[in-house]
């Protein structure tokens, strides 16, 4: 898992491929910025993924996740959701669509970023959620 800090400001105007190399390359010290958690991603194709959105998609989650590294658990609707068992949901939407991103907690405050898609349907697809819960499992457990 790669360990990415994301600070107040975030560009998520730039193009697809400048946002994707500004999440794999930034690193602030988010205790200097006040933010107790870091944020780490399962894989390298999630913030690909992510870096692929719609702009305006993009712009609300780098949103939320500033607000997810300022206040972690505290988090709730409607931006994040509960899922059961320890995951949850960010919420991000745009005037192109939703996208959504699961993530968990594990000890030493560290938010680990599970799976990310692009949501179609009212409701949330079960392969997606399965995918983020045995992510999750791996995770937690080794």
């Amino acid at each position: 898992m790669r360990k990415i800090y994301v600070f107040i400001g975030i560009p998520a105007f730039l193009a697809q491929q400048e946002f994707l190399e500004w999440l794999q390359n930034v690193i602030i010290n988010a205790n200097f910025l006040f933010m107790a958690y870091d944020i780490e991603y399962f894989h390298p194709k999630i913030m690909e993924d992510i870096a692929r959105w719609p702009t305006s998609i993009r712009a609300d989650y780098a949103r939320i996740i500033e607000l997810l590294l300022e206040f972690g658990p505290n988090l709730r609707m409607p931006h994040s959701k509960a899922m059961g068992n320890g995951l949850f949901e960010l919420r991000a939407r745009g005037k192109d669509g939703i996208g959504r991103s699961f993530y968990c907690f594990v000890k030493g405050k560290r938010i680990v970023i599970l799976h990310a898609f692009i949501k179609k349907r009212e409701a949330t697809p079960k392969q997606e959620l399965e995918t983020a819960r045995k992510r999750m499992k791996e995770v937690q457990h080794g």
